[in-house]
């Protein structure tokens, strides 16, 4: 069997979840969290290897909820995502900075621990078996060219909306071949009526329920790590003193890689229901939804005996 590693980025302060680390809350009849399912699948599907990418200051607790046990089903690697964690000369630069970097860093953190076709992973987001098998079968056959090859599953927008806030999403553009022709990644976007909108310095943009987004489910290579790194200095560079939120995103990143030609990212599809914790009142949600597949068979009642 091929080999690929699922790295799940579990770094999020989770502070939309009423001051809680949305990512470690149960959400299944035996304790289970999110990333149990989102685990279980991937090794179902092939995966052999998790990376957890997680602040240092979490690694216990983490520990205790889910990480000893997960150590028990396959192998296990840790990745700490910190602040500090960026090239020598810009330290002073951003030495009031106590916010991570985003996704961007998140990747990067992985880069010694991984060998192998990868896919990347948010720790608090559910998205279903078929995301997992479409994921493995592209990785574990992609061909080296003379630009890189990546992947993202692609869910419809109206399956992804939060009934109790605005969310951040990005917006694809798909040509041909199913290929990404572009992405937006498009803040606080509520569904209102037929339409979804998103609202941003007073101005409204009104979008497709239907349009495909990312859900920061990507299919990555390791040579993709040179290209992290060399656009990570790039972003620092660029990046004002006093910016101290600005944030090295994945899907900002692959838009601007895909304007310069540099990439190619094929898009695969889930047809399966996607679901996810962004605010403490989306745990009800969750766990109904948990409840629901046990019952059609989809999981066992404890995942892990």
């Amino acid at each position: 069997m091929s080999k690929a590693t699922l790295v799940i980025m579990a770094a999020g302060m989770g502070s939309r979840f009423g001051g809680g680390i949305k990512q470690l809350a149960p959400v299944g009849p035996g304790g289970e969290i999110i990333m149990d399912y989102s685990i279980y699948d991937a090794i179902e599907a092939g995966f052999d290897k998790v990376v957890f990418v997680i602040r240092r200051d979490l690694e216990e607790t983490f520990r205790e909820v889910i990480g000893n046990r997960i150590e028990k089903q396959v192998e296990v690697a840790y990745a700490y995502q910190e602040t500090e964690d960026i090239p020598e000369k810009y330290q002073k630069k951003f030495a009031g900075r106590t916010k991570p970097w985003g996704t961007g860093q998140a990747i990067l953190c992985c880069r010694d621990l991984i060998d192998t076709p990868f896919l990347v992973i948010n720790a608090d987001d559910y998205y279903g078996k078929e995301a997992y098998r479409e994921a493995y079968s592209y990785l574990t056959s992609v061909q080296n060219t003379d630009r890189i090859q990546i992947c993202m599953v692609s869910f419809v927008l109206k399956n992804t909306l939060s009934e109790n806030g605005g969310v951040t999403r990005g917006i694809c553009q798909v040509g041909e071949n199913s290929m990404l022709a572009g992405i937006t990644e498009t803040h606080n976007i509520k569904r209102e009526g037929d339409h979804a909108v998103a609202e941003h310095d007073g101005y409204v943009k009104v979008l497709d329920l239907d349009s495909p987004v990312s859900m920061n489910m990507w299919g990555l290579t390791p040579a993709f790590f040179n290209v992290l790194e060399e656009e990570f200095e790039k972003f620092l560079s660029e990046t004002e003193e006093e910016d101290l939120k600005a944030e090295y995103l994945l899907p900002v990143l692959v838009g601007q890689l895909l304007q310069g030609n540099k990439i190619r990212v094929k898009v695969l599809r889930s047809e399966d229901a996607w679901f996810g914790v962004t605010y403490k009142e989306d745990r009800e949600t969750v766990v109904s939804e948990v409840n629901k597949l046990i019952e059609r068979g989809m999981y066992p009642s404890v995942l892990y005996s």
